[in-house]
């Protein structure tokens, strides 16, 4: 196994991404998100766009998982949907790029598996991001390094539920030799724990630490 990927094994890795309109959309918001999640104890950092991964490799050490959100007329995926894109999060800094390998078309007349093959061929390290078990096989047979349930319920035909979906972790850690993140509206320490029992080989957390908009609004409720 790659040592960086060995690495995140059992570990926290901290999303650390801003909405266009939160109050923290800086680069140099997230980097200092991404230094206070290393000294709480993350393992690594999942990061959006090219500025910010910049940002974040410059403030620490950690290894950094970039994805480019891009909407795209006329395509459902968002996540890294392109390779330039994938190549502009690699150039930025990233150690890993994470993209979209659900199974609807994307740009540039290219499948996930496309991607993940053409990314391969140059050596990057991938985590696909899929919402269903069927995705997160063929991502495996198509070379992913990692595969992470993060699309699980954004997509119309993956269960569609408040918290996280440890079924499919479950599924997804029985069915492949690929390590499986869990990620997606992990919420507790508790729900974190109940990952790793159903498989899972490290745990993405990013709303319920790095959006203080979202957690004050759920006190508020």
């Amino acid at each position: 196994m790659n040592a960086l990927i060995a690495s995140l094994r059992g570990g926290l890795v901290v999303s650390c991404q801003a909405a266009p309109d939160s109050p923290l959309r800086s680069p140099d918001i997230m980097a200092a998100l991404a230094r206070a999640a290393r000294a709480g104890g993350a393992c690594a950092i999942r990061a959006n766009t090219p500025e910010d991964i910049a940002a974040i490799r410059a403030a620490l050490d950690l290894p950094i998982i970039g994805l480019w959100k891009q909407d795209i007329p006329g395509y459902d995926p968002y996540i890294t949907p392109t390779l330039s894109a994938a190549r502009a999060v690699l150039a930025a800094g990233a150690h890993v790029v994470a993209l979209d390998a659900t199974l609807s078309p994307h740009p540039e007349g290219r499948s996930a598996a496309d991607l993940i093959s053409a990314l391969k061929r140059d050596g990057v390290l991938v985590m696909a991001d899929v919402s269903t078990l069927e995705e997160g096989i063929a991502a495996g047979v198509a070379g992913a390094d990692l595969i992470s349930t993060t699309l699980s319920g954004y997509t119309p035909y993956s269960p569609q539920q408040e918290g996280p979906d440890l079924a499919l972790v479950r599924a997804l850690s029985r069915a492949i030799s690929v390590p499986v993140i869990a990620e997606g509206r992990i919420n507790t320490p508790e729900e974190a724990r109940a990952a790793l029992d159903m498989g899972a080989f490290a745990v993405v957390v990013g709303t319920a630490i790095t959006r203080p908009e979202v957690i004050t609004s759920r006190f508020v409720r």
